[in-house]
């Protein structure tokens, strides 16, 4: 158990890596922990564990970091549980960092509690959002709560260091400084082989549908206000001629209208696209959740009071039928144009 009491400092960010290359979350995680380090009056240190992962060690310093943990060998080139969990237990309590970010990934949410746990600290998981407590000064979690029916936000002001998982795509990574300088300290640590409890045997790769909604620019998204399955080929046919790629609601998705990889939302992706329109979907808390991050929304919906509109820069109150096919036009007219 980590002393209460002990003097903690700096403000941590996990870089995740697979075979030599870093995670995105863990970049992005680097800009709200630029700003809570600077609120905070601490460093911002990243920790980058990995095979052959230099390079994320100087983009992470391009990225915000004043300094960063670089621990390598060749048996963090897969991930595994025994191997990262023991790396990350040891420089935690050699430099005890007051707080620490993860990314909400299978791997982050896999080692992130064994940690916390062999420390007896708190874990806050799932996070969208994260402040400085004004009160106590502690880092104040934001996550979604019952069902994302509310949000809560949760401290933990009696242990350290503070730990959180956080979303993908709830931040933007910033833009990198080349000219950046910061320092790089190397850890030797391993896990004595015979201390480790699993082993990759073969590794086979699904073949996914071609959904990817986090990385995507430009997002069309449906709801139940379609009022049929069928009429998704609105949304498919403007997210074609935009480029962009199709998304959806959870009520659509438990309605059986289009299938999980396409939900946005508390229970599925959380997307930051420069462009994100939602046709027929009213904006509820969980959906809002997942796509407030948007840099500019576009809501078409039939309710003047749909909480969509609270959120959109852009409102169009009107039926979907009528308006998708004159953007479509005005779409195409604009690229005859050119």
């Amino acid at each position: 158990m980590m002393d209460s009491q002990r003097n903690t400092k700096n403000l941590w960010v996990i870089i995740e890596t697979e075979h030599g290359k870093a995670k995105h979350v863990g970049f992005e995680l680097l800009n709200p922990g630029r700003k809570l380090a600077d609120e905070m009056g601490e460093g911002l240190v990243a920790v980058v564990i990995g095979c052959g992962v230099e390079k994320a060690a100087n983009d992470a310093i391009a990225l915000g970091a004043d300094e960063v943990i670089l621990i390598e060998g060749d048996e963090y080139n897969n991930y595994n549980t025994d191997c990262v969990s023991f790396a990350l237990e040891q420089v935690i309590r050699k430099y005890s960092p007051a707080t620490i970010l993860i990314g909400a990934t299978n791997n982050g949410r896999d080692y992130a509690p064994r940690v916390a746990c062999r420390l007896r600290t708190g874990l806050t998981a799932d996070c969208t959002d994260l402040s400085i407590d004004e009160d106590t000064g502690k880092m104040a979690w934001t996550r979604p709560a019952f069902g994302g029916n509310l949000m809560a936000t949760i401290l933990c002001p009696n242990t350290t260091p503070q730990m959180g998982t956080v979303r993908p795509g709830v931040f933007k990574k910033t833009i990198p400084d080349a000219e950046r300088k910061g320092k790089i300290v190397r850890e030797d640590i391993h896990l004595d082989p015979a201390l480790v409890r699993t082993r990759i045997i073969e590794t086979v790769k699904e073949v996914a549908a071609a959904v990817n909604l986090e990385e995507a620019e430009i997002i069309v998204s449906g709801g139940r206000g379609l009022g049929d399955p069928a009429n998704f080929s609105y949304i498919r046919e403007l997210a074609d001629e935009l480029g962009a790629t199709v998304g959806s609601s959870r009520a659509a998705v438990d309605a059986g209208w289009i299938p999980h990889a396409h939900q946005v939302g508390q229970t599925g992706k959380t997307v930051a696209p420069k462009i994100y329109i939602a046709c027929g979907i009213s904006g509820a808390i969980q959906h809002l959740a997942g796509m407030s991050g948007s840099e500019t929304i576009i809501a078409i919906n039939t309710d003047p009071e749909a909480p969509i509109f609270k959120v959109a820069d852009y409102g169009i109150i009107g039926d979907y039928k009528e308006i998708i096919p004159e953007l479509l036009k005005a779409i195409k007219d604009r690229k005859e144009a050119l």
